[in-house]
């Protein structure tokens, strides 16, 4: 390798190019095993963003299951996800132009199962004893009114939806239990948001396939409740911030109990739909992935010992599925491209099924972030990820310290990573510092972080991101008097 040239910070030229930054690249979401298949959406830039329903299978690779013409994208609560499900090789999917719902058998085109009219359905779960498919649905027919939100059951051939629950303002997750007996579900009310205050209710479902017996049994106006799971022998499951961290539970007996409590966040904030954290893979067996001290994990919960234990593995993620005796994610890492990665419980093998890029960056150009605490207002303490310079073709001027590019994430209550990211390499390999910052509000760091920016937003954020740029300078990393901030959505607010 030839001697680094001598070069000024900021000046460095670099592989990761613009060009490098908008080819290539798919976005990754929502894996799902169906049998001997796996199934998963890309978003395609090089087909103006349209969402393509993809399948694998270790005997035939993988192809498009939805046509050309068709977008998987639902417009639910706008921001959507919860696009689709799959039984039997049978694909349910919400078509963006008109909002309709699709079902397409295998070697057929898509079919049309819900009428033209002015709704919208996500969050999909196959009820398969009585036929039909119960999600979520949006009712925009009243231009005079918000858009009502509820539960509803629609034919799996086509037909009129039956409503099933209605009345609150926002559903979510519905979640059958493995006899099809038992529906759960999430709803929430004006003015909270889902990471602030949901309800978990739970009913019998009758002979008719009507709702009965419905109950509240978790969650409030102050507790966030955060995908309800069903165990295979039929024992509620679900996430909840009671204790002012997102951690597992279980309803037993009428009795909720509390699986592996700790300082961690197993959920997430809830901006979309289709959001899992953690899947049963046997009887007493969770694959979970949860967030502490800034950093992901991957592990193995035994849900009677409490036993905890991580997987050695280098894509951590969310998004976790699983069936087919393998669990399926969406990961990543600090050196990684998002991928869509297949994990064998058993032995902790793993396999990349697709990655989002297939750009292959010499780890000379690339900058591992390093998680930084920084003091800010009021005596407390702030979060983010250091990244700095580096090319292996360039050193800098003796005494020389980068500009910093301090970036400020949308949300706001949404959260950084350390994840591998082409745009954030495309500044460090140039000679730019650069400061990703969790702000007071963002997740990962408990409900008290989390809430730090109620009645504060402009306030909290940018005291977190001018102090962290502060603390940088005051170690020595950065240059105090070459500092720049950038963000989008809530940060391009900050």
């Amino acid at each position: 390798m030839p001697t680094p040239a001598i070069a000024p910070y900021g000046s460095w030229e670099s592989p990761i190019t613009t060009d490098l930054l908008l080819g290539g690249t798919v976005g990754l979401t929502q894996p799902r095993p169906d049998g001997d298949y796996v199934y998963w959406i890309e978003g395609r830039p090089q087909e103006g963003g349209r969402n393509v329903i993809v399948r694998w299978s270790e005997a035939g690779g993988r192809e498009d299951a939805t046509p050309p013409g068709f977008n998987a994208r639902t417009r639910v609560h706008e921001y959507g996800s919860g696009d689709y499900t799959v039984r039997n090789g049978v694909v349910y999917f919400a078509n963006f132009a008109d909002q309709r719902v699709y079902r397409q058998r295998p070697g057929e085109a898509p079919e049309a199962i819900t009428p033209e009219a002015p709704l919208r359905y996500a969050d999909f779960v196959i009820d398969a004893n009585r036929g039909r498919l119960i999600c979520v649905r949006e009712d925009h027919s009243r231009s005079d009114h918000e858009a009502a939100n509820a539960l509803v059951a629609i034919p799996l051939d086509g037909g009129d939806a039956r409503v099933l629950a209605e009345g609150n303002d926002f559903y979510a997750t519905p979640a059958l239990g493995p006899d099809g007996r038992r529906l759960a579900w999430l709803t929430w009310h004006h003015p909270n948001m889902p990471w602030g205050g949901t309800e978990l209710w739970l009913a019998d479902i009758d002979a008719t396939g009507k709702l009965v017996n419905a109950r509240q049994v978790a969650g409030g106006p102050h507790e966030s409740v955060f995908q309800p799971e069903w165990s295979p022998d039929g024992t509620l499951h679900f996430i909840s911030d009671r204790t002012g961290w997102w951690n597992l539970y279980r309803l037993r007996d009428g009795e909720v109990e509390a699986l592996a409590p700790m300082e961690a966040e197993f959920g997430l904030p809830q901006w979309v739909f289709g959001m899992y954290t953690y899947a049963f893979t046997g009887p007493d067996e969770i694959v979970c992935t949860y967030t502490r001290d800034g950093v992901r994990v991957m592990a193995r919960l035994n849900t009677e010992t409490g036993e905890l234990t991580t997987f050695d593995v280098p894509y951590s993620g969310a998004l976790l599925r699983a069936g087919g005796g393998r669990v399926v994610y969406i990961g990543a890492s600090p050196t990684l491209p998002a991928a869509v990665v297949a994990l064998d419980p058993a032995t902790g093998a793993w396999e990349v099924l697709r990655r989002s890029s297939e750009i292959d960056i010499d780890e000379g150009y690339i900058s591992i972030a390093r998680p930084i605490e920084f003091p800010t207002e009021g005596g407390l303490t702030a979060h983010g990820y250091y990244y700095p310079p580096r090319n292996r073709d360039y050193v800098a001027p003796e005494g020389e310290l980068p500009p910093l590019i301090v970036i400020s994430h949308g949300g706001p209550t949404s959260a950084t990573s350390d994840d591998f990211s082409l745009a954030r390499q495309y500044w460090t390999s140039r000679g730019f510092a650069l400061l990703d910052v969790n702000y007071g509000g963002s997740t990962g760091y408990g409900r008290a972080y989390r809430e730090r920016l109620n009645g504060n937003w402009g306030i909290v954020d940018v005291d977190d991101c001018a102090n962290g740029a502060r603390y940088l300078a005051e170690q020595g990393l950065v240059d105090a008097d070459r500092l720049i901030i950038r963000g989008g959505s809530a940060g391009g607010y900050t």
